[in-house]
C-alpha cells in the first residue's frame, strides 16, 4: 500500500504547488474507508482546506477531480469534507505487487537486548509469567521482523529473602524427600514447601496481628520468618551446608520450569541469575554512597533521596548489609551493556513495577551512567478471571500457569470431539491438534489485548473456534494450506477481470502488513498485529464463502483467486510465527 500511497501523496503535492503556491501541506492523510461508504481509500481535507482557506466539500472536489487524472483512481465521492477515492485495476495492481513482497525495512535499526520471564526460583510461574512470556517473545519477534538485532534474555531472581522462605519451608517439612520420590515437577516440588511456610507464618503471625500489628510487620516478628532472615544471612556468608541447600532446590526449580519453557516454545538467548550479579549491585551501592551520591539513616541503611523527583527515599541496602532486589538491577543493566553494547534495554514487566523502575533510571542517572536513557520499562496489565478480579484456579488460588496450559489444551480436546471431524483421526492426531490448538488460543487470546490494558480471560471462549480467536486464525491457515495442496496449476498475478468486492478487501488488507507491523514496532505492542491477523482471516474466510476458487471455470480467475490464498497463507503463517502462535498441520 505504500508505493501506492507515496505516488498519491506525490501528486497531490504537485497540485498543491501549481494551485496554492503560498501553501504547503506537511502531510496527506489517508485512511481506509468507512465501510458504509464507497471507495477503498479516504483523504482527510479538512486540514487542508484550512490551510487554503477553502471549503472542504469544494477542496475535496478539486483534488478528486484532479486524481482522476492519474492512473491510479477511476472514481471519487466527497462525503463532509472526507474524499473517498475508488481505486483503478492499475491501482490494485500496485497493492497486490507491493503485498506480494512480505519483507520489511526500517531505517535507524538498533542493537535491543529484551528481558522477560523473569521468575523466582521459589515457585511455580503463573498466569502473569504468562503474559509477560508471549509479550516479550511477540515484541521480540517484531522488533527482529522490521530488522531490529534483538537479543532476548532471561533472569532467575534465585537468591533474596522468598528463596529462603521455600527452603525454610523444606527444612521443616521436606523430609529429606525430592521430586522423584513425590512424582512431582521440580518446580511445583520447591513451591510446596513455600506455601507450607506462608500458612505456618500466618498462624504464628495471628498473635501480633491480635495485638494491632500491621500483617507484614506481625510475620516479620514470627519465629519461622526470623528463621528465614537468618538463612538469608548465612547464605550470604557463604555458609556451605545453606548454599548446598540453595542449590538443590534452584536445581529443581530449573528443572521444572524449562519443562515449561520448552513446552510454550519460549527461548533466551542468555540466562542471568540474580545470585551472580548482587555482589556488584553492592559494590554499586558502596561507590555511590562514599561519592555522596547514596546515604545511610540511623540504623546504617543505605538509600538514595528522590524526593526532588516527586518520588521518596529508596533503599538499597539494608542495615544488616542484605541486598534489596534493585541492588542486583543496577549491577545487572550495567552487565548487560558491558556484555552487549546495545542501543535499548528493554524490561518486560508487569506494571506493579512502574515505580521501581523510574527508581532504576534515576539511580544509573545519578551515577552518571549513559546508558540510563536507553532504559525502557515495557509494562502490562494483569489477567482477570470473569468476575474481573485475579484470575485464580478452581482452589481459589493464584492460577499456575502449568495449569492454565492443561485447561485450555483439555477444552481444544473436547471441542475437537464434539465437533466431529475427530472420527478418522488418531489419538496422536488429536493429542497434537489439542495441543496447538490450545496453546495458539491462549497466546493470541494474551496478546490481542494493549499490553498496557487488563486482560479477561475464560479458557473455554479462547478457544472458541467461532470467536475472536487464535484457534479461528489457526482454522484459516489449515483452510488455506488444504486448498494449496489441490493446486497443481499457475498463480496469477495479473489483473485482467473486474475485481469482485472480497477480492478489493482483501488485496487492500494484505498490502497493510508492513505499514502495520511498523507501527507494532515503533508501540511494542503485538496487539495491533494479532487483531490484524484476526481481520484477515475474517476477510478471507468472506471471500471463501461468497467466490469459487477451485471451482471457478476461467483458468485466469481460478489461478489469481490461488495467489491471494497463497498471500494469505504466507502472511498467517508469518505473522502467527511473529506471535508465537503454533501452525496446526490439521484441525
Amino acid at each position: 500500500m505504500e508505493p501506492l500511497i507515496s505516488l498519491l501523496k506525490q501528486s497531490l503535492s504537485s497540485y498543491f504547488k501549481d494551485s496554492f503556491p503560498d501553501a504547503e501541506p506537511s502531510d496527506f492523510v489517508f485512511q481506509s474507508t468507512n465501510k458504509d461508504h464507497t471507495g477503498h481509500l479516504t483523504l482527510m481535507v479538512f486540514p487542508l482546506a484550512k490551510l487554503v482557506k477553502l471549503n472542504p466539500d469544494s477542496l475535496a472536489g478539486q483534488l478528486g477531480e484532479h486524481l482522476m487524472n492519474t492512473e491510479w483512481v477511476d472514481n471519487y465521492e466527497v462525503i463532509k469534507g472526507f474524499l473517498n477515492l475508488h481505486l483503478s485495476k492499475p491501482a490494485f495492481q500496485l497493492v497486490l505487487t507491493d503485498a506480494s513482497d512480505l519483507e520489511v525495512k526500517i531505517d535507524n535499526t538498533q542493537k535491543i537486548v529484551l528481558e522477560y520471564c523473569g521468575p523466582n526460583t521459589n515457585k511455580p510461574i503463573h498466569i502473569g509469567h504468562l503474559r509477560n512470556m508471549f509479550l516479550g517473545y511477540s515484541v521480540a519477534g517484531i522488533l527482529k521482523e522490521v530488522g531490529h538485532d534483538v537479543h532476548k534474555v532471561n533472569i532467575f531472581n534465585d537468591r533474596g529473602i522468598a528463596i529462603c522462605k521455600s527452603m525454610v519451608g523444606y527444612l521443616e517439612y521436606g523430609k529429606n524427600t525430592t521430586p522423584e520420590s513425590e512424582g512431582m515437577k521440580g518446580d511445583f516440588f520447591v513451591g510446596k514447601f513455600y506455601i507450607l511456610f506462608s500458612q505456618e507464618c500466618s498462624l504464628q503471625a495471628k498473635p501480633f496481628i491480635e495485638q494491632g500489628l500491621k500483617k507484614e510487620d506481625a510475620e516479620a516478628q514470627t519465629p519461622i520468618f526470623q528463621k528465614a532472615n537468618d538463612l538469608l544471612l548465612k547464605w550470604e556468608a557463604g555458609d556451605q551446608a545453606t548454599i548446598d541447600l540453595w542449590n538443590r532446590m534452584n536445581n529443581w526449580f530449573y528443572s521444572g520450569v524449562r519443562q515449561t519453557y520448552a513446552r510454550l516454545g519460549i527461548d533466551s538467548e542468555k540466562d542471568y541469575y540474580e545470585s551472580r550479579e548482587y555482589k556488584k549491585g553492592k559494590e554499586i551501592v558502596e561507590i555511590g554512597y562514599q561519592s555522596g551520591v547514596f546515604q545511610k539513616d540511623e540504623t546504617g541503611a543505605i538509600y538514595i533521596d528522590l524526593t526532588d523527583k516527586g518520588l521518596d527515599k529508596k533503599f538499597l541496602q539494608r542495615s544488616n548489609g542484605t541486598s534489596l532486589y534493585i541492588t542486583q538491577d543496577m549491577a545487572l543493566v550495567k552487565q548487560r551493556f558491558d556484555d552487549y553494547h546495545m542501543d535499548k534495554m528493554i524490561y518486560v514487566v508487569g506494571d506493579e513495577q512502574n515505580y521501581h523502575f523510574k527508581v532504576l533510571k534515576y539511580i544509573m542517572e545519578a551515577m552518571n551512567e549513559n546508558f540510563s536513557k536507553d532504559i525502557y520499562h515495557l509494562s502490562y496489565g494483569m489477567v482477570l478471571g470473569k468476575d474481573g478480579s485475579k484470575f485464580k484456579s478452581r482452589e481459589g488460588t493464584p492460577a499456575d500457569a502449568d495449569l492454565i496450559v492443561e485447561a485450555v489444551v483439555e477444552e481444544a480436546k473436547a471441542q475437537t470431539l464434539e465437533s466431529g471431524k475427530a472420527e478418522t483421526l488418531t489419538e496422536n492426531e488429536i493429542n497434537e491438534i489439542a495441543e496447538s490448538v490450545g496453546l495458539g488460543a491462549l497466546k493470541f487470546a494474551l496478546l490481542k489485548v494493549t499490553a498496557t490494558k487488563n486482560i479477561v480471560f475464560d479458557p473455554k471462549e479462547a478457544v472458541d473456534l467461532n470467536g475472536d480467536t487464535g484457534s479461528f486464525i489457526q482454522y484459516t491457515y489449515v483452510r488455506t494450506k488444504a486448498l494449496l495442496a489441490k493446486w497443481e496449476g499457475k498463480f496469477e498475478s495479473d489483473i485482467n477481470f473486474n475485481l469482485h468486492k472480497e477480492e478489493e478487501q482483501l488485496i487492500l488488507h494484505l498490502a497493510g502488513f508492513k505499514s502495520n507491523i511498523k507501527r507494532c514496532a515503533e508501540a511494542l505492542d503485538p496487539a495491533e498485529l494479532a487483531l490484524f491477523t484476526l481481520h484477515l482471516a475474517k476477510i478471507y474466510n468472506r471471500f471463501y464463502t461468497q467466490l469459487p476458487i477451485l471451482k471457478e471455470d476461467n483458468l485466469d480467475i481460478r489461478g489469481f483467486r490461488m495467489k491471494l490464498t497463497k498471500l494469505t497463507y504466507d502472511l498467517l503463517g508469518k505473522s502467527l510465527t511473529i506471535l508465537g502462535v503454533p501452525l496446526p498441520h490439521k484441525m
